[in-house]
């Protein structure tokens, strides 16, 4: 006779909870599970991406009804149990159907914290919890389109940007000074802010809400220091509170939530709890990782054969915290205690340009905390040392943090790592079980590795690891390893290229269909990347989509870390005149600038001009824009050359003039920047630029591929020529080839890299005829190019007739 094993709760802590258990006896339990929800059991984390259009429910779901049919499991969804007796061992649910159990797991998760404030039972408050919560928002964003989220952490970011992706204005609201306390740092949180802002959100930092305004459905909201927000759907993610009232009129002991021991047992010897309902020492988990660590133990326990056996397993001891994650599309990993204290010394690499942030914090030589933004490939390795509580005061910054080595020596921080190191830490899954997973079986790609050994199954942070295993552990078979543009497609970039050009697609949306996105509407991701590739495909009859670009672009200015924007006019070569000087200084008295600032592409940075404000600002300058926003040529910065310094043997800022001139606008896979020097002392930086010149003895040499950001690296020597024509002609064919070979957000430093220079160089250098077609196309995508600042004005005395012939109108 199987003994009955009754689960509460079809969440994912229970349902592993189940795995493990079959995965040790399979045939020992007859297993009933009992859901809330009309679903099988479902990847919760990813309810994001199906906000965002990036997965349909179908594509979160863990396991469908086919798995628990060949596991013998009886599943009631949508049916709830509503009472215990726990004397009968008999559990009733909401359908009136009685089970009796011998062993009965509490798996219940959490509730969704809904502030009690006045007005929040009003229709359009809604939280961000579960499949019908993202259906409320998808439904509310065909009607409505002002949002406000409630709560500036994890949760709230991901319902924000997928508000955003829906078309709605969103604007976020949170108590604290900065973004995700719990997870960041105020450094970190601040590089998300200025990120998320490009993305179009709009944030109010110590913001306490009084009450939520409106008759039937909510219109805004009132904040304690008497401002106001218009808002049509407002979305509370200020936490979450364990669903323990069944557990309550069970009799069952609790604390914040179920008290268990170390066994995963409550009070009542037959029951016990698993996952955010249950408290163990005093702690209760909300990440996916300790969960998963508690069903293990629990498993382990609940098949034991006796209790002498039970008591020898070893019991489940608590985790160490850390989250692992994209926001928002911006990979974050923090670890332990990452606040700085008087006992503590840390590791910063700060880079504000590649948006990096990496912070570990030691103490008594041992790791005890980090924060990475924007590169967590060392994560694995740092979560090992803080683990394993490892001396580390004889290791340099590389050896803790090996993505920083630079040069010829650099290796990978996945390839440095031990066979015994975690690479996904949800599901506890090492690097030596991944690569004799892929060596044994023969696997081929990162959804193979993931379905056998369950790496990057839950948050999907550790998938860029995954990926780099794979293709270090296949070899020259890594080439064949296709990565998709994003989640909207399985096509990689190049094969997404290759189709447009084939079927002769013409606009976004037809590439969609045609290739059959999963996602109508496309994502961040894909649609900026499908834009460019329209465009440099076709560059005469293709119309720039200003929609599939950032906020920055469609506005031509920066957005700051407090909602201000920052404008760059042009200055060619660094050159400006009285007349410049004069404008810019008008416009700051006119608009109030708070901080004028020479950047370091030698132009003026007028800082802190309020959104509305920008294309007033844009016709009073007068002034072509510096593109400081673009993934285009950013600056040409100059040396002054031979005419005033007596090293110079060139005429640096002539040239620099005109190659800023001639490419000026161009639209390129990311930022381009370039310098030209009029001597080997490079006072203008030449050798760390995309393209960087620099004047010898009767001829220019010319470098490429240089980077001045987080990962530093000189320009490799392209040629060298005797006249400015061929430079020009060269930096075309090079910028040329650059543009239709590399993918949509690739630095000429990575291109380059990943193609090789001598490849490159046999293309420009080397075919001639070539040479001449890409110099040609060049001169095509150039002679599309329209300055932004007319379409400014346009806009702008457009809006001035149309006020004049109103008011003329209303005014007889």
């Amino acid at each position: 006779m199987k003994e009955k094993l009754i689960l509460i709760g079809n969440g994912m802590a229970g349902i592993r909870t189940i795995e493990e258990i079959l995965k040790i006896d399979p045939n020992r339990f007859e297993i009933t599970v009992f859901g809330e929800e009309p679903h099988p059991n479902y990847n919760r984390i990813l309810l994001s991406s199906v906000l965002q259009g990036d997965a349909n429910v179908n594509d979160i779901v863990l396991n469908d009804y086919h798995w628990y049919e060949e596991n013998h499991i009886q599943l009631f969804t949508g049916d709830p149990v509503v009472s215990v007796d726990t004397n009968q061992q008999i559990v009733t649910s909401a359908s009136g159907l009685n089970k009796a159990y011998d062993h009965l797991i509490f798996a219940t998760g959490s509730n969704p914290f809904m502030l009690p404030l006045p007005g929040a039972n009003k229709e359009g408050v809604i939280a961000f919890r579960n499949i019908k919560d993202c259906e409320t928002m998808v439904e509310s964003s065909k009607t409505y389109k002002k949002a406000a989220v409630i709560g500036g952490g994890l949760l709230g970011l991901e319902a924000a940007r997928g508000l955003l992706h829906l078309g709605m204005e969103v604007h976020v609201i949170h108590i604290q000074d900065y973004l995700m306390e719990r997870q960041l740092d105020a450094a970190a949180a601040k590089m998300l802010q200025i990120e998320l802002e490009a993305q179009g959100m709009t944030f109010h930092l110590n913001k306490h809400t009084e009450r939520l305004t409106g008759t039937q459905r909510v219109n805004g909201l009132l904040f304690k220091d008497g401002t106001k927000l218009e808002a049509d759907l407002v979305v509370m993610a200020v936490g979450i509170k364990p669903n323990i009232q069944l557990a309550k009129e069970s009799g069952l002991d609790i604390g914040r939530a179920i008290l268990v021991n170390d066994q995963m047992k409550s009070s009542d010897p037959h029951i016990y709890a698993v996952g955010e309902c249950a408290e163990h020492r005093g702690i209760v988990y909300g990440l996916v990782a300790p969960l998963y660590e508690q069903g293990k133990v629990l498993a382990a326990h609940i098949c034991a054969n006796s209790a002498q056996s039970a008591n020898q397993v070893p019991g489940y001891e608590g985790s160490i915290v850390y989250t692992q994650l994209k926001v928002s599309g911006v990979d974050v990993f923090s670890a332990g205690d990452f606040v700085d204290t008087a006992k503590t010394k840390s590791i910063r690499v700060h880079d504000e340009f590649d948006r990096v942030y990496k912070k570990v914090v030691i103490e008594d030589k041992r790791i005890i905390g980090c924060v990475l933004f924007g590169d967590t490939s060392d994560s694995p390795r740092i979560l090992s040392m803080l683990r394993s509580k490892e001396d580390v005061s004889q290791l340099n910054k590389v050896a803790i943090l090996p993505s920083e080595q630079t040069g010829a020596n650099k290796t990978s921080a996945v390839a440095s790592m031990l066979d015994s190191e975690t690479i996904c830490g949800c599901n506890g899954v090492s690097k030596g079980e991944i690569v004799d997973a892929i060596q044994e079986l023969g696997l081929k790609s990162v959804q193979e590795i993931t379905q056998c050994t369950n790496a990057s199954r839950s948050c999907g942070g550790c998938k860029p690891q995954v990926q780099e295993l794979l293709k270090l552990t296949t070899g020259e078979a890594a080439q064949n390893v296709k990565e998709p543009m994003c989640t909207c497609t399985e096509y990689s970039h190049e094969e997404v290229v290759a189709q447009i050009r084939e079927l002769g697609l013409t606009f976004i949306h037809e590439v969609m269909n045609v290739l059959s996105w999963k996602s109508s509407e496309g994502c961040s991701k894909c649609r900026p990347a499908l834009n460019y590739y329209l465009g440099l495909i076709d560059p005469l009859n293709y119309e720039d989509d200003r929609n599939s670009r950032f906020v920055n672009e469609r506005l031509h200015a920066n957005i700051q870390n407090d909602g201000t924007f920052s404008v760059v006019p042009r200055m060619y070569g660094g050159v400006t005149n009285a007349e410049q000087l004069r404008k810019i200084a008008d416009v700051a008295d006119r608009y109030q600038v708070p901080l004028l600032k020479v950047t370091g592409g030698q132009r003026i940075d007028l800082l802190g001009i309020n959104k509305d404000d920008l294309p007033n600002v844009w016709r009073d300058l007068d002034m072509r824009s510096g593109y400081a926003y673009g993934k285009t040529l950013r600056t040409v910065k100059t040396c002054v050359g031979e005419n005033f310094c007596r090293f110079g043997t060139q005429d640096s800022i002539g040239l620099g003039i005109e190659i800023e001139k001639k490419f000026e606008g161009l639209n390129t896979p990311h930022k381009v920047k370039m310098a030209v020097s009029a001597c080997p002392r490079n006072c203008a930086e030449s050798g760390i630029k995309d393209v960087g010149i620099v004047g010898v003895e009767g001829a220019w040499e010319v470098y490429v591929a240089g980077n001045g950001g987080v990962d530093l690296r000189k320009g490799d020597l392209l040629c060298k020529v005797t006249t400015s024509d061929e430079v020009i002609e060269t930096i075309s064919a090079f910028l040329q080839y650059y543009r239709e070979q590399a993918r949509y957000l690739e630095r000429t430093s990575h291109w380059v890299e990943r193609t090789g220079l001598e490849a490159i160089k046999e293309v420009i250098m080397g075919d001639q005829e070539e040479r001449a077609a890409l110099v040609k196309r060049m001169d095509l995508a150039l002679s599309t190019h329209q300055d932004p600042w007319a379409r400014i004005v346009q806009n702008v005395e457009e809006k001035e007739q149309l006020f004049e012939k109103k008011f003329v109108s209303s005014n007889g």
